[in-house]
C-alpha cells in the first residue's frame, strides 16, 4: 500500500500502478509539445539558411515527439491489468516501446549521415546569422529543461521509459551544443564545419541508440533486477529460515518477479511452514517494493547441509 497523492488514504497496489501510468502519461504529454515547438524551429531555421547540420538537428528533435507518441500508446497497453492470456501483466510493453524509440533514432542516424555525406561531396555554404544562432541556443535551453525534467520523474515512477526517452533528448543536447559551434565557425569562414558537425549529430544518436538497446535487452533476456547476495540478507533474518536457492529474479526497474527455493526443517508441520514463507514473502516485499510477485517453494535442506547445520547445532 502506498500512499495517495489525491487523498488522505492509501492506494492499493492494482490503483498505484494506474496512477504511476497517468504521471508518467502526464509528464509525455508535457514533454511532447515542448519537443514539437524545438523540432519546428530547427527544421524552419535549418531549410531557410540551408545548414544541413541544423536541418539534421531538427529531425533528430522531431524523433523526439515521435517517440513521445509512441511512449503515449505504449503506457496505454502496459497500464492493463494482468488477465488470462498475460498472467505476468502488460509491463513488457512499455519496453517495447523504448524499442520503437530505437527505431525512431536508427532511421534518424541513416538520415544524418547522408545528409552529412552528401554536403562533404558537393560542397555548399549554409547562411548564417546571429538571430539564428540565438534560436538555436534558446532550444537548447528548453532541451536542457525537458532532460532535468523527464530524468527526475522517470527516477521517482522507476520508468525507463521516461528514462529512454531522456537519453534520447540528452543527445539531442550535445548535437546542438555542436551545430551552434558549428554556426559560428562557419559564421567565421568554415563552411566545411557544417557537415562535420551533422556527422557528430550522428555519434551522439549512435550512443543513444546503444544505450536504449543495452536497457531493453535486459528486460526481454531476463537479466538479473535484484542481487543474490541481497535477497539472501533479507531471508537470513528469519530464524526458522535455514537456508534458500534458486534465487532467481527478471523484470524491469519497477516491475519485477522473484521465486526461490527455502529451506525449513523437514519436520516444520505444513501450516507453520507456509506462515514462515509468507513472513519471508513480506519482508522481502517491503524491502524490495518494485517487486510485483514473489514465488517461494518450501523443502528440507540437501543431506549435507543438514549434517552440517546438526553439528553446528550440537556445538
Amino acid at each position: 500500500m502506498v500512499a495517495n497523492p489525491h487523498g488522505t488514504g492509501v492506494l492499493t497496489p492494482d490503483a498505484a500502478a494506474q496512477s504511476r501510468y497517468d504521471q508518467v502519461a502526464r509528464v509525455l504529454y508535457q514533454v511532447l509539445f515542448l519537443n514539437l515547438g524545438v523540432a519546428l524551429a530547427k527544421i524552419v531555421l535549418g531549410s531557410y539558411t540551408g545548414a544541413v547540420s541544423i536541418v539534421s538537428d531538427g529531425f533528430h528533435s522531431l524523433t523526439d515527439s515521435a517517440s513521445n507518441v509512441v511512449g503515449l500508446v505504449g503506457i496505454s497497453i502496459a497500464r492493463q491489468p494482468p488477465d488470462a492470456d498475460h498472467p505476468y501483466g502488460h509491463r513488457k510493453y512499455e519496453t517495447m516501446a523504448s524499442l520503437a524509440i530505437l527505431v525512431f533514432l536508427i532511421i534518424v542516424l541513416v538520415q544524418v549521415v547522408s545528409s552529412a555525406l552528401s554536403r562533404v561531396l558537393h560542397g555548399g555554404t549554409p547562411k548564417v546569422f546571429p538571430e539564428g544562432i540565438a534560436l538555436m541556443t534558446a532550444t537548447l535551453v528548453v532541451n536542457l529543461i525537458v532532460v532535468a525534467y523527464e530524468t527526475r520523474a522517470g527516477k521517482r515512477l522507476n520508468s525507463e521509459l521516461l528514462l529512454a526517452d531522456s537519453n534520447h533528448t540528452r543527445s539531442d543536447v550535445f548535437t546542438t551544443i555542436a551545430v551552434i559551434g558549428a554556426l559560428i565557425g562557419v559564421w567565421a569562414g568554415y563552411p566545411l564545419l557544417d557537415p562535420l558537425a551533422a556527422l557528430l549529430v550522428a555519434v551522439f544518436i549512435g550512443r543513444a541508440c546503444w544505450e536504449i538497446a543495452q536497457q531493453a535487452s535486459r528486460i526481454l533476456s531476463d537479466q538479473i533486477v535484484i542481487a543474490e547476495q541481497d535477497v539472501r540478507a533479507v531471508i537470513a533474518t528469519v530464524p526458522e529460515v535455514l537456508g534458500c536457492e534458486k534465487i532467481r529474479t527478471r523484470g524491469s526497474a519497477d516491475y519485477a518477479f522473484l521465486d526461490l527455493h527455502l529451506w525449513l526443517d523437514g519436520d516444520t508441520p505444513l501450516m507453520e511452514a507456509h506462515a514462515t514463507s509468507h513472513v519471508v514473502k513480506d519482508l522481502l516485499i517491503a524491502r524490495f517494493p518494485h517487486l510485483a510477485d514473489v514465488v517461494i517453494h518450501i523443502e528440507p535442506p540437501p543431506a549435507a547441509t543438514s549434517v552440517a547445520l546438526a553439528a553446528r547445532s550440537v556445538e
